[in-house]
């Protein structure tokens, strides 16, 4: 069995306590539908391994991904999220939408990202999502940032050529900062040609939840699409 790498964490696991029916959700579909990086190799643990691979890192309250889940049947999704609320939440919206089962073209990750990355294939993924993470705005902070240069080496491993990294935020200071680091980065480039491209989301996307208190509290959400080059 592979060794997972020692890796610090830093944000929450647990928020206020699950009620029966969601801990009834973590208890029986959760294992059902969870990945394991030391089973990776496996078709990456989907009954037949899907043509098309997208990936969201942080999925929050699950509103995105579960949307993504069912109107892309056949694409298959890997989310990754630590915090077990976010993933019980996800797991009732799930249950809520699909009355033949857990989807089939899903698995989760419920801890950090990071320990799965390592032991994903390379040029496997068509897109990775990563919506309104965690700004740490610190600036002693800012090494726990998603948008790392350690992380990006990992999008750029796993992205296919012409894949898509996909990143959105309304803290400023932190999309300046990814625009530095992504733009350094020899193996992405920003598909941006005037200001519509940043200010609005790609089509395929709904609100998360994080973006709609944002918008609601007259914040400027900030879209940004690269693309992993050859």
């Amino acid at each position: 069995m592979a060794e997972r790498t020692e890796i610090r964490f830093y944000g929450r696991r647990h928020g206020r306590q699950l009620r029966p029916a969601r801990r009834r959700l973590i208890s029986e579909i959760l294992p059902l539908l969870e990945i394991s990086p030391d089973r990776t190799a496996e078709n990456h643990q989907f009954d037949s391994a899907p043509e098309h691979l997208w990936m969201e890192i942080g999925f929050g309250a699950g509103e995105h991904l579960a949307t993504l889940v069912k109107d892309y049947p056949g694409v298959g999704f890997i989310g990754c999220e630590p915090f077990i609320n976010g993933v019980a939440s996800l797991l009732a919206k799930i249950e809520a939408g699909d009355e033949a089962g857990p989807p089939k073209n899903l698995k989760i990750f419920p801890d950090d990202a990071r320990l799965l990355m390592p032991h994903l294939p390379a040029n496997a993924f068509e897109r990775i999502y990563a919506l309104f993470p965690d700004p740490w705005p610190k600036t002693r902070h800012h090494r726990r940032r998603l948008m790392s240069p350690s992380n990006l080496d990992q999008f750029a491993r796993l992205l296919r050529p012409g894949g898509l990294l996909r990143f959105a935020s309304d803290h400023m200071e932190y999309v300046r900062w990814t625009l530095w680091h992504v733009g350094r980065h020899p193996k992405f480039e920003w598909l941006a040609e005037g200001p519509e491209d940043w200010r609005q989301r790609d089509r395929d996307s709904i609100p998360t939840r994080y973006e709609s208190k944002a918008l609601a509290r007259g914040e400027v959400c900030v879209y940004l699409t690269f693309r992993r080059c050859d």
